[in-house]
């Protein structure tokens, strides 16, 4: 079971007012509905996240490590 912090937040009015709407609508919390938005916003800055660093390498901006060194790295050979 994860451990769940509290956090005070401020909102719009507009985000708020839309928020308690949903929430009586759904019948949820409006800490579960905030916790599945902020996981699907975060799914989202991964993947710009991910394609950002395959731009930085195909352009040649990064540099990878092989696997094989990797392994050596960890004294797994």
């Amino acid at each position: 079971m994860s451990k769940h912090y509290r956090m005070n937040i401020t909102l719009p009015r507009a985000v708020s007012e839309e928020l308690e709407s949903i929430s009586k609508e759904l019948g949820s919390k409006k800490s579960h509905i905030i916790t599945q938005a902020l996981e699907l916003y975060f799914d989202e800055l991964d993947l710009e996240i991910a394609e950002r660093r395959l731009e930085e390498f195909e352009n040649g901006e990064t540099d990878t490590i092989s696997a094989d060194e990797v392994w050596k790295d960890l004294g797994i050979d």
